[in-house]
C-alpha cells in the first residue's frame, strides 16, 4: 500500500493547513443520530474499503453498522489488525 492511498481523518476540529491536503478529512460527529450512514457515504463518496477506529465510541457504533459496511465492501478493523 502506497501512502496515497492512506486517507487520516477526525471529528475534533482540525487546523485548516491539514485539511488543504487530500488525505486528511474531517469525519463526521459520532454524536450524529445518522453516524453509520454518514460513514458510509464518506466511504463510498472517498472509495474507502477499510476503516480503523481510534475511539471506543467510533469503535461501538462502527461495530453496530458493520454488516451494513460489510454489504458496501468496506471493512472495520480494529487498532490490533484483527476484525472488530
Amino acid at each position: 500500500m502506497n501512502l496515497k492511498e492512506i486517507i487520516l481523518g477526525d471529528y475534533l476540529e482540525l487546523p485548516a493547513f491539514m485539511l488543504a491536503s487530500d488525505n486528511i478529512i474531517k469525519l463526521p460527529s459520532p454524536d450524529s443520530i445518522a453516524y453509520a450512514h454518514e460513514m458510509l457515504t464518506l466511504c463510498l463518496d472517498k472509495n474507502i474499503y477499510s476503516i480503523y477506529p481510534l475511539r471506543d465510541k467510533e469503535k461501538g457504533l462502527l461495530k453496530e453498522a458493520e454488516q451494513l459496511l460489510k454489504e458496501y465492501g468496506i471493512e472495520v478493523v480494529s487498532n490490533s489488525g484483527h476484525d472488530l
